[in-house]
């Protein structure tokens, strides 16, 4: 068993995509078969497998969570009371919610049993950078 944490800087809302230091780490540690554990340490940014081949697919799932829960200046968002870090923190906490925080990969021959088109992403949802840990769990 071991573990490890990444770090992933982030500029704002979007999915940013860790797939290949991920790769490089569960290659390093050469586990013939394993389950691998991802978690998020934080409550208002979320992980995510995700295509990884067209940009679109990240723009399109950034604004339909945008539009799904607006910034508590919208007026349909005026019953939030958590604001106290800005327009955009309970937002990216309920967004946090409605998605995975962690996610499990199987580990096959060594490597990650992805799809062909599947990244590993973490989803920010605060409109500011920030610097976001990962924690990592191969057993």
């Amino acid at each position: 068993m071991s573990h490890t944490t990444f770090e992933i800087s982030t500029r704002g809302p979007g999915l940013y995509e860790f797939t290949s230091d991920v790769s490089r780490w569960v290659a390093a540690e050469r586990p013939a078969e394993a389950v691998l554990t991802l978690m998020v340490q934080h409550t208002s940014a979320s992980l995510v497998i995700q295509e990884n081949a067209d940009p679109e697919v990240r723009t399109d799932l950034t604004e339909f969570f945008h539009r799904l829960v607006p910034p508590t200046t919208d007026p349909s968002m005026s019953y939030l009371t958590h604001t106290y870090e800005g327009p955009d923190d309970m937002p990216a906490h309920i967004k946090s919610a409605l998605l995975p925080t962690s996610i499990t990969i199987p580990v096959i021959s060594g490597r990650m049993a992805l799809g062909t088109w599947q990244g590993i992403y973490l989803f920010e949802h605060r409109t500011r950078p920030h610097a976001r840990r990962v924690v990592a769990l191969l057993r």
